[in-house]
């Protein structure tokens, strides 16, 4: 469908993410957020970075928290570096998270890996940004649910259980994000074959962890029984999400958005040498990028968005050696604006070194910075229902 600007209007979709009981009193902030739909959260947020290659560093065993912050090269995360995001004009920081680093065999999360999350939450909190908060890849041990489910789940349940209960009277601004893009599993279906042989066990596995997701948070009480809740798609594919066999879970507060990740053509925006499977373009912005990116966008706009379902592009971003600086300008303002456009929030995929300088607090180039500004003032396909007199 071709994209048009439409006026959001209370559909019985919209009024579905609207309904909500009183919230909580108790909170480490002050916030509108339990006043606002989770569309108009979503709207709110403009913007978003992702604070990669920190928090999530896993895979292999260190003995400090400081040192899994900073083993893929990040500084120690500090209140100026998370004000400096807020100086860039960002309104919402994605905060990807092994939990898995320093857990105990039980399951149970390190106090001092969790305690230094939360400061991180808190310095976003504190800084007027919206914050979400996951289970990243972890290690790898998401793999196993299709061939040990019963142990996954129960990990899976024991980790959002202490979250749950870590961060219940947290202020809505803060999100939780049931997972990353680990939820498809090749070896029920492998989505880049030609069969749909196991596709539907596949899908139904993704649908059973973002229902215990849910059902986890929601029955912790405080503040949780009203977060806005980001619901991870299958393998956080755009288009796989927008599949009829992607089940949306049941939520008695429906507060929730659907989480996607935008990385296409993979061969501009995953690699930047040649690999097995592709060739490393340089350059992008042809009409046929423009048309796939907009068809992509539409699709999600459709499915999701119109229905009054927000979307958050969770991650979108390209690497950025091998191509000049206004390549990489182009492609990133351009996936930006597509979505914010269509009433979606991107998230900027970030590392140190990549884009914002964790030394000076800025971009290293700030004309991206000003493409952001142009693109926070254009019209979007879906406008906030939010009042500061209604609430």
């Amino acid at each position: 469908m071709k994209f048009k600007k439409v006026i959001c209007v209370l559909t019985a979709a919209v009024l579905m993410l609207t309904v909500f009981a009183g919230c909580s009193s108790s909170s480490n902030t002050s916030s509108t957020s339990e006043d606002m739909s989770t569309m108009d959260f979503v709207l709110s947020m403009g913007l978003g970075i992702n604070l990669g290659n920190t928090m999530e560093c896993s895979g292999f065993t260190k003995s400090t928290v400081r040192e899994y912050e900073t083993v893929w090269g990040s500084p120690e995360i500090t209140e100026r570096i998370i004000q400096g995001y807020a100086d860039m004009g960002f309104g919402v920081i994605r905060v990807p998270v092994a939990w898995s680093n320093m857990m105990a065999e039980d399951y149970t999360i390190n106090e001092e890996y969790l305690a230094r999350v939360q400061e991180i939450v808190d310095w976003v909190l504190d800084a007027g940004m919206k914050c979400i908060v996951n289970i990243h890849w972890d290690g790898g041990w998401w793999e196993d649910f299709s061939t040990d489910k019963e142990t996954c789940k129960e990990k899976y349940e024991s980790i959002w259980t202490q979250l749950s209960e870590a961060f219940k009277d947290y202020s809505l601004d803060l999100m939780f994000e049931s997972l990353n893009e680990e939820g498809c599993w090749d070896d029920i279906w492998n989505r880049y074959g030609n069969s749909t042989e196991g596709k539907e066990e596949a899908f139904a596995l993704l649908g059973e962890i973002n229902q215990m997701f849910v059902d986890i948070v929601r029955a912790s009480g405080g503040n949780n029984e009203l977060r806005h809740l980001l619901i991870a798609g299958y393998a956080t594919d755009p288009e796989l999400t927008c599949d009829e066999l992607f089940v949306l879970p049941d939520d008695p507060s429906n507060r929730y958005a659907i989480s996607v990740h935008y990385y296409a053509p993979s061969t501009f925006a995953v690699i930047d040498e040649d690999a097995s499977w592709g060739k490393a373009e340089t350059t992008w912005g042809t009409e046929s990028d423009y048309a796939y990116l907009d068809s992509i966008m539409d699709l999600l706009y459709d499915t999701y968005v119109a229905n009054g379902i927000p979307v958050i592009i969770g991650e979108y971003g390209c690497t950025t050696s091998n191509k000049m600086p206004d390549q990489i300008r182009q492609y990133i303002t351009a996936v930006c604006e597509a979505a914010y456009i269509r009433g979606m929030c991107p998230v900027l995929w970030d590392t140190t070194g990549t884009h914002y300088d964790r030394s000076s607090c800025e971009f290293y180039d700030m004309e991206i910075i000003e493409a952001f500004d142009e693109i926070k003032t254009l019209d979007r396909a879906v406008e906030s229902t939010y009042t500061e007199e209604a609430a």
